[in-house]
């Protein structure tokens, strides 16, 4: 559902501070966002392209980026390739783009997406513990799934029935849920892994040449029905000890994977009546999972399209629609508008219960700079932003406190010179 132009925006009092974020997608979350007059549609697939547009964000004091990936073409449809050649097809590996731009910022977090499905959770643990490193502890992973038969046969290790084509992601019910209950576990043994060797486990002791304290190390002894992983990692603790996981909700009830698994979820609300429902809902089923209150943040999406009037805004939308053929739907709140209605929006919104946004820029060259240049600006004259980075880690930024090793506790009884199995 978007917004009708010229609509009223209830502003108010602001509702203290919230977190912001923006989803880097292509050329931007519209489909025939790469046509539009300006968009560096060349240059996709170059590193500079997506350094400049996370320095940016980073400029503009945004808290973290997300960086969007798939295991084949993002399709019209999300039951699989629809043939269609006017729309972005082929992206840069996701992780490996936020390896390339770790060092050249220095505050900003990075969340690439990564897909549970197919993928081996060692190889997933070590490549973020390695871009936490690269990063100095702003790395995180946003885990989605898939149940696209094509792309299954990309690995040849399993086939997936073509889901229900009026489905809004391409899956049935039943392996929806199998997908999701996968991906909890997956997440699980990412998070061993990420535990299995203390955080004072490298000693580097010359004198007595031990690099290590094996009793420091110890095997995961994961057994479910997803993954038998014995573990540990190769990769030391990552600095900040959990990098931050996140997933998007998609529909139903929340899974397992969103109440127990993750730090971070990403609603996708319709309206505003929506925001508060989601929100409250998912923090009931992260309660009644036993998270603890204030362990997570929620987030809520907007697709967003921003011009000096929501006339202007409105027309660029149409007409990209035109290019595209076809209305844009993403399954969320489009925006289209002035960033001071913007700001009144999300300030709203925020009172009804989330943490913070991600905004979607409709198309990056000319919504995220509106986003840095306008709505932020709007945004801190309101209150509803901090005015300065307070540093550290991603987890700082956010406010999430740094977790202990479940195995240092666990075996501080049982020292020294034990590999063990929990």
């Amino acid at each position: 559902m978007s917004t009708p132009p010229g609509a009223p925006v209830p502003d108010g009092p602001p509702a203290g501070t919230f977190h912001l974020a923006v989803a880097l997608e292509g050329a931007g979350a519209h489909p025939a966002a790469w046509r539009e007059p300006g968009s560096p549609a060349r240059e996709l697939v170059t590193p500079g392209y997506w350094a400049g547009l996370v320095a940016e964000a980073e400029r503009g004091l945004l808290d973290f980026v997300t960086f969007e990936d798939a295991l084949g073409p993002p399709p019209s449809s999300p039951t699989g390739p629809d043939g269609r050649t006017d729309r972005v097809r082929g992206r840069l590996d996701a992780v490996l783009t936020a390896a390339r731009v770790a060092p050249l910022t220095r505050h900003i977090g990075l969340l690439p997406t990564v897909v549970a499905t197919h993928t081996e959770p060692f190889h997933v643990s070590k490549a973020i513990a390695t871009l936490d490193y690269v990063s100095g502890g702003r790395a995180g992973l946003l885990v989605t799934v898939s149940g696209r038969p094509d792309e299954a046969r990309h690995f040849g290790r399993r086939t997936f029935p073509r889901g229900p084509a009026d489905s809004p992601d391409g899956l049935g019910s039943a392996l929806r849920a199998e997908l999701l209950d996968e991906a909890a576990d997956h997440v699980e043994v990412v998070r061993r892994l990420w535990d299995s060797w203390e955080d004072d486990a490298e000693i580097r002791d010359v004198a007595s040449g031990r690099f290590v304290d094996r009793g420091k190390l110890h095997h995961i002894g994961f057994e479910g029905r997803h993954f038998s992983v014995k573990g540990p990692s190769i990769t030391p603790r990552p600095p900040q000890g959990q990098p931050l996981v996140g997933a998007s909700a998609r529909v139903g009830a929340p899974p397992r994977l969103l109440a127990e698994a993750v730090d971070l979820v990403f609603l996708a609300p319709r309206d505003t009546e929506e925001v508060r429902t989601l929100t409250d809902g998912i923090r009931a089923a992260r309660s009644a999972a036993g998270q603890p209150e204030g362990t997570g943040r929620v987030f809520a999406d907007l697709v967003v399209f921003l011009d000096e009037s929501a006339t202007a805004a409105t027309a660029r939308l149409r007409r990209l629609d035109a290019l595209a053929q076809e209305p844009y739907a993403p399954g969320t709140h489009v925006f289209a508008g002035t960033p001071a209605r913007l700001a009144a929006l999300l300030t709203e919104w925020h009172r009804r219960g989330p943490d913070g946004f991600r905004l979607r820029p409709g198309v990056l060259s000319h919504d995220l700079p509106a986003i840095t240049r306008g709505l932020v600006p709007e945004l801190r004259r309101r209150g509803a932003l901090r005015t300065a980075r307070p540093g550290g880690t991603f987890r700082d930024l956010l406010g999430l406190a740094r977790p202990a090793s479940r195995y240092a506790a666990r075996y501080a009884t049982t020292r020294p010179g034990r590999t063990t199995a929990p």
